[in-house]
């Protein structure tokens, strides 16, 4: 019945429900640890804890193992339309390396969405580690960032959301409590990733188009 009715309130394709079937989407929604009730009205807190997951699949993309946040970010970004299937309905990309300038200090927010049903901007933040509690600190000053810089009056409260490789839940709960800031906070999984040693061993684009050259 659920996959039913997300499909009649979303007009998924066979395609698209096929996807969320087999990547267990009903286990996943609205499971990340979030402080949305502590921190939002409740029609918004409902409505933001159901548009998470936990955890989010990136199968999508392919790293190497041991890829940084900027080569994941990348990855996703050059994936958007699949990035967005796998967040969800109704977020709209924004962009990615937003600046904000805090004080003399400029800083960038990996990536930055709107939300079209719950009316308010997405701040994300991507963690190719565990997740730590500074996390919080930091996101919360791009959510505050955000709330000041662009949102509108008739937008509502600005949302964090962390998306980490691995999190210990109860050091999470905690770091929530102690933010002021609606976050919250998720893993992911990623299983397409090739060694570094195999990935020295695979000829560059040079390597390949004079390999060809000799064959002519």
């Amino acid at each position: 019945m659920f996959y039913i009715q997300k499909t009649i309130e979303n007009g998924w394709s066979r395609a698209v429900l096929d996807h969320f079937m087999d990547a267990g989407f009903y286990t996943k929604q609205g499971k990340a640890l979030t402080n949305f009730s502590r921190h939002l009205p409740e029609a918004q807190s409902d409505l933001a804890n159901q548009i998470t997951k936990d955890p989010y699949d990136f199968d999508f993309i392919t790293l190497t193992e041991d890829y940084k946040e900027r080569e994941l970010e990348d990855a996703l970004t050059a994936n958007i339309t699949k990035f967005l299937t796998e967040l969800g309905q109704g977020f709209s990309y924004v962009g990615r390396q937003i600046p904000v300038k805090v004080g003399d200090t400029e800083l960038f927010i990996d990536l930055l969405f709107y939300h079209l049903e719950l009316r308010c901007f997405i701040v994300v933040e991507l963690k190719a580690s565990k997740f730590e509690p500074a996390h919080t600190g930091q996101l919360g000053v791009y959510v505050s960032a955000i709330n000041h810089q662009r949102k509108k009056e008739t937008d509502n409260p600005t949302i964090g959301l962390i998306i980490c490789k691995t999190k210990n839940d109860v050091i999470a709960q905690y770091a929530l409590e102690s933010t002021s800031q609606p976050i919250g906070i998720s893993a992911y999984e990623l299983s397409n990733l090739i060694p570094e040693n195999y990935k020295s061993a695979l000829p560059s684009i040079e390597e390949i188009e004079e390999g060809l050259k000799e064959i002519d």
